[in-house]
């Protein structure tokens, strides 16, 4: 289909990868072929389609590439592990892809979504079953929260297009931008726990090389 719509349509300058959807559900009630499924539309799926279309803005030596995240690929969040282990996925693939291809003048930028009005949260998710009352005090509320708030998302969709429109314009667009108030507070929690995780931890960090006389 890529090649088609060059050859019949024109070149494909700006490309952005939106292949995905929403798996919530504990990591335990979870079972392999849905975190599978996961992988395959919101990792390979997307993959897939930016395979397509860098031959032809490699060959051009320009060209842009959005791989859609979520600040569940930034910070992890409890209930949505397998959603998140994709956009982490696909913040490192585009983190990598953006290094490898610089050199011919195009660009990657991963937007971390925070919650937008979409139907992310509402008719496209997949919500596994619940199986283990266990989970039942630290995932009900996470649940009931995230189905009450489908519909009322602070994030707006149209300003959302604004701000990639003007990373679009930019001359030195970023590789990984966060979108969403809700998004810069949790991705920011997120990277304090890991500073401190690393401050607290450096002496046996850098204590595992090998020394004289081992």
């Amino acid at each position: 289909m890529v090649d088609d719509v060059e050859r019949t349509v024109g070149a494909i300058n700006v490309l952005i990868s939106n292949a995905g959807y929403g798996l919530e559900g504990t990591v335990e009630e979870t079972g392999v072929e849905d975190a599978r499924r996961q992988f395959e539309v919101n990792v390979f799926g997307s993959v897939a389609v930016i395979r397509a279309v860098l031959p032809h803005m490699r060959g051009r030596r320009r060209g842009h590439i959005f791989t859609v995240s979520s600040m569940a690929g930034l910070t992890a969040l409890p209930g949505v592990a397998f959603y998140g282990a994709s956009k982490f996925a696909m913040e490192g693939i585009a983190g990598s892809l953006a290094q490898e291809v610089a050199g011919f003048g195009i660009h990657l930028t991963s937007p971390a979504l925070g919650s937008f009005g979409t139907d992310w949260a509402g008719r496209s998710m997949v919500r596994v079953p619940r199986t283990v009352p266990d989970y039942d005090e630290v995932f009900g509320p996470i649940r009931a929260a995230r189905q009450a708030k489908d519909g009322n998302q602070t994030g707006d969709p149209v300003r959302s297009a604004e701000a990639v429109r003007r990373v679009l314009d930019s001359d030195e667009p970023p590789v990984h931008l966060v979108l969403g108030s809700d998004a810069v507070r949790l991705v920011e929690q997120g990277q304090r726990q890991l500073t401190d995780d690393l401050a607290a931890w450096s002496d046996l960090s850098a204590a595992t090389g090998f020394r004289a006389g081992d």
